[in-house]
């Protein structure tokens, strides 16, 4: 019986970094938040596992740095769809770099990597083809997917078609039962996050209902996407305590059970 649990998608690694990336800013607005403080405090609510997830070359490099300094911390490297054409302007180059990190003991995962069609900062071409060769790289390593994914379903299912044993999660889940239904049947896990604790839309909530706890992890994304009754503060990977009691009344389910099934579907998934 497993009695810890695992944040499986923050961005922790960019607590202290100078640069003037979106999420380090957030981070930033509270100087009291250092990494160690965050480690701590997850450390507090039990969270002893956390998976630090890269974004593009540059913040993927932070988080294999980051997983290689911390023990209980480790990394997924990818490319975000929204940094596909920036990822596609020297792309031989960029798929080197972007191998060579995969090959640290450290690195769990590739992603989080897909298709955003809801902002297209990427155009689609590139998306489809930045994504198609991050699921080359998981073919060829067996590493699972962490699949950023939105209003593009119906390009996903038949690109997954292409590869062979393709696993993974998707990352904040928050699309309709047809499509639950169709990741369930491809054996897909489902990450849960603060969104959970806020959604209004009762066909929303009855598509939280349908997961089954087989399939579900639990996820962060921190510093975004902070749970009720926290909302307005900095996300931090200690709030996978506060989804995981939501997720277990939700489901009308033990939280017992919920922490230990999430974690060992979480060290199935990412072989810690």
């Amino acid at each position: 019986m497993k009695d810890y649990l695992i944040d499986t998608h923050c961005h922790i690694q960019l607590i202290d970094d100078t640069t003037e990336d979106n999420t380090s800013k957030l981070w930033h607005k509270d100087p009291e938040i250092t990494l160690q403080s965050v480690i701590n405090s997850a450390a507090e609510q039990k969270v002893n596992i956390l998976m630090a997830i890269g974004c593009n070359l540059t913040d993927s490099l932070l988080a294999v740095k980051v997983a290689n300094k911390y023990p209980n911390i480790y990394a997924s490297v990818g490319i975000h769809p929204h940094e596909a054409t920036a990822f596609r302007k020297d792309f031989e180059l960029n798929k080197s770099k972007f191998e060579q990190l995969i090959k640290n003991e450290k690195v769990k995962a590739i992603g989080e990597c897909g298709l955003d069609y809801f902002y297209n900062y990427s155009n689609k071409a590139d998306q489809i083809e930045v994504f198609e060769f991050q699921l080359s790289m998981a073919e060829k390593y067996n590493l699972p997917v962490v699949f950023h994914v939105r209003q593009a379903f119906n390009d996903l299912w038949p690109i997954l078609e292409k590869y062979q044993n393709i696993r993974g999660v998707l990352h904040s889940f928050t699309d309709n039962m047809d499509n639950l239904n169709e990741a369930l049947k491809r054996g897909l896990y489902i990450g849960v996050n603060g969104i959970v604790t806020f959604a209004k839309d009762d066909s929303q909530l009855s598509v939280y209902r349908a997961v089954p706890i087989k399939n579900l992890l639990i996820e962060t994304d921190s510093p975004y996407l902070t749970p009720v009754p926290y909302r307005g503060k900095i996300n931090q990977p200690r709030n996978v305590r506060i989804i995981t009691k939501f997720v277990a009344n939700l489901l009308d389910t033990r939280e017992e059970e919920i922490v230990d099934q999430t974690t060992q579907n979480a060290i199935n998934l990412f072989n810690f």
